[in-house]
């Protein structure tokens, strides 16, 4: 794996807040969550600015590089420095002339002016979204609810940040069994996806040996990153949306969500 510099002193995920209940006045303390800017930077060149939660940053690194298609395998990354600095965090990341080269054209494309407050930057972005995803298997695959229940069971204890806070998301990798094997946190729910990918690319982790659960509802981004990455089913405590279930079908991807009434249902 690629080596890791640390410069500077990682600041805390979360922080103490005084809070003053409007019904009686009475003071007590909260925790909060930090939202830190952290910049990707591949030869120094920006490529993007996430606001993340800044811990498990060397598998959030890896993660968004694998999902955002910047590296194709770990291996790609020839070294990064993970720089704490007054405004957040820089990643810089040494990747190949060749892969530079192709982020150079899509960050041209990345950047296309688009009207003001649409959410996304030009046409060719928007065509993008409906870019296939590859068949992550030839036929779904079957995992048993107790194992999707026994995972969303555990899941909450699994989160020291958000027993802090109460506020944010998880992603975990549980196996074919329902053990998470591990799980990690962010104030987005793709941020914590990206971590979550990131480790399992570090620790050499087998996507056809279980599944990938998310403390949120499932979002089309989600399905996407996760195809990439060729995880075969994902699970998630809230339902889909109507495109993220569309990209499931297309990517071939078992989609599990917790139904009204408690019940673990496959989505067809």
């Amino acid at each position: 794996m690629f080596p890791v510099k640390i410069i500077g002193k990682p600041p805390a995920t979360d922080r103490s807040v005084d809070i003053r209940s409007l019904s009686d006045g009475a003071q007590s303390i909260w925790n909060i969550p930090e939202e830190t800017p952290v910049a990707f930077v591949y030869n120094r060149r920006n490529y993007a600015v996430m606001l993340a939660t800044p811990h498990d940053i060397e598998d959030f690194a890896l993660g968004f590089s694998l999902t955002e298609g910047v590296v194709d395998k770990p291996e790609d990354i020839s070294a990064l420095d993970i720089a704490y600095v007054d405004r957040g965090v820089d990643l810089r990341i040494r990747i190949s002339d060749q892969l530079l080269e192709r982020l150079d054209v899509r960050q041209r494309r990345r950047n296309l002016p688009g009207a003001a407050g649409c959410g996304l930057c030009g046409l060719e972005n928007a065509d993008a979204f409906f870019a296939s995803l590859p068949k992550v298997a030839e036929e779904r695959v079957s995992i048993d609810e107790t194992a999707i229940l026994s995972a969303m069971g555990r899941l909450a204890g699994r989160q020291p940040i958000n027993q802090r806070t109460r506020s944010v998301h998880a992603a975990a990798w549980a196996g074919l069994d329902g053990e998470i094997a591990f799980v990690r946190e962010d104030v987005g729910r793709h941020n914590a996806l990206d971590k979550l990918l990131g480790a399992i690319a570090r620790e050499g982790t087998d996507v056809a040996t279980g599944f990938v659960l998310m403390s949120s509802r499932c979002s089309y981004e989600l399905v996407e990153k996760a195809a990439r990455r060729g995880v075969k089913a994902l699970a998630s405590i809230s339902g889909p949306t109507g495109f993220a279930l569309e990209k499931a079908r297309e990517a071939n991807m078992a989609l599990f969500a917790r139904a009204p009434g408690g019940v673990v249902a496959m989505l067809d």
